[in-house]
């Protein structure tokens, strides 16, 4: 559920042309932060947001976009944010 509702979050913020979510809470059974029932993901999101962004202010906007999230539902977030021209070169 929690993956969801990043994924609409995300979607409804930034229209990506490309969003993947990795729930990796199994993994983290155990943890402290897994306790108190936040969550591991990592996402990738690409978006014409990003493009002459520094990763700070990247993270940045999905910080916002996820808002109270942060504070419970996600203890762990990593981010892959890249613009579409990145993404593509990364294709090459």
């Amino acid at each position: 559920m929690t993956s969801e509702l990043i994924k609409k979050l995300l979607n409804d913020a930034f229209s990506p042309e490309l969003l993947e979510i990795i729930d990796n809470s199994a993994a983290h059974a155990g943890h402290a932060g897994a306790r108190s029932g936040g969550g591991h993901y990592h996402v990738t999101i690409v978006a014409d947001v990003f493009e002459g962004r520094s990763l700070v202010q990247r993270h940045q906007l999905v910080y916002n976009a996820l808002g109270d999230m942060m504070k419970q539902q996600i203890h762990a977030l990593g981010i892959n944010a890249l613009s579409p021209s990145e993404e593509t070169k990364g294709r090459l």
